[in-house]
């Protein structure tokens, strides 16, 4: 039997979680983890695998014999847009993890809308003892969900559970049982039905900046929330920023809820910080779990080697 030729990883995250799951990952196969600065100089022209998030751009030359390449998120755009890349297959990570803790923190912001989370913080930092009247429930707010992939899907069945009117967004036709869904042509009927929209589409040539002044002035103006009420935490890429606050500013918002910036981290100087219609978390939203992350990779590895095709391979045509 040949011995197994390495995987490389260079993963831009916490280099102790990095250095914790590598332990007990890859047991029977090579490993070449590029966070260690004794691997600075190494060759690379054995490695068989490469497992990135945001990696040298270097690599792919001096890994010259890769045979796939696994990103080390849901989204692969920081590797189609940034990277010369070789001819070969692309794997999006896609784990129970990752998708319950996006819809944990879509639930979350459509529920502190809902319940005048903000309104009451700043209450409570005031010192102010008022109950708010209206109080609508969450059957009479429709959720829509831009971006129907995994994460999407999984979000508007959890949305769904919680009571929510959720109807669902994408530019191909897709079904979810239970759920009214539109494609490209119906973009206009869907927005017009959203009191909450929320964002999670892959960023594309198509989906860039697509969240503008145009889109926003679209949404239902006379629903239980009084405005609409933007989430993102798909892309930054995908929202207009500038017409962003404006729109917060001017109403045509009510709120919002960003996880995601067009430059991150988000400049100390954005508006966004102090504007007390706005929840700013740090693109935290569905954190890879390194450990879920390379037992996803062993397992699409384990196919391969099995003779059988690799799962969640990125169409590049579509970006996703």
């Amino acid at each position: 039997m040949s011995e197994k030729r390495p995987v490389v990883i260079d993963l831009r995250f916490a280099r102790e979680s990095v250095v914790s799951a590598l332990r007990s990952a890859f047991k029977d196969r090579p490993v070449i983890d590029m966070g260690d600065p004794a691997n600075a100089d190494r060759d690379l022209s054995d490695a068989e695998f490469a497992v990135v998030w945001k990696p040298d751009p270097a690599l792919f030359q001096r890994a010259s014999g890769l045979k796939v390449i696994f990103s080390g998120g849901a989204g692969v755009d920081h590797i189609l847009s940034a990277y010369e890349l070789p001819d070969l297959p692309i794997v999006r990570f896609v784990d129970r993890s990752l998708t319950d803790r996006m819809s944990e923190w879509v639930v979350w912001q459509c529920l502190h809308h809902l319940r005048n989370g903000i309104a009451y913080a700043g209450q409570q930092r005031d010192r102010i003892w008022h109950e708010i009247s209206e109080q609508p429930e969450a059957r009479d707010v429709t959720v829509g969900v831009m971006g129907l992939g995994v994460l999407g899907a999984d979000a508007v069945r959890k949305l769904k559970i919680m009571g929510f009117d959720v109807i669902g967004w994408s530019r191909r036709s897709k079904v979810i049982d239970g759920i009214a869904t539109f494609d490209a042509a119906g973009l206009d009927t869907f927005l017009g039905r959203t009191d909450i929209l929320v964002g999670l589409l892959p960023l594309t040539d198509d989906t860039r900046g697509i969240y503008d002044r145009a889109l926003f002035s679209k949404l239902r103006r006379t629903g239980p929330l009084g405005a609409p009420v933007f989430l993102n935490a798909g892309r930054g890429g995908s929202q207009k920023e500038s017409e962003l606050i404006e729109c917060l500013t001017d109403g045509t918002l009510k709120a919002a809820s960003l996880d995601v910036f067009e430059k991150e981290p988000l400049v100390g100087e954005s508006p966004l910080w102090s504007m007390p219609n706005v929840v700013v978390t740090p693109h935290a939203a569905a954190a890879s779990d390194v450990r879920a992350l390379l037992r996803h990779v062993e397992a699409q590895i384990a196919r391969l080697e099995a003779g059988e095709p690799l799962e969640f391979v990125v169409d590049r045509t579509s970006g996703y």
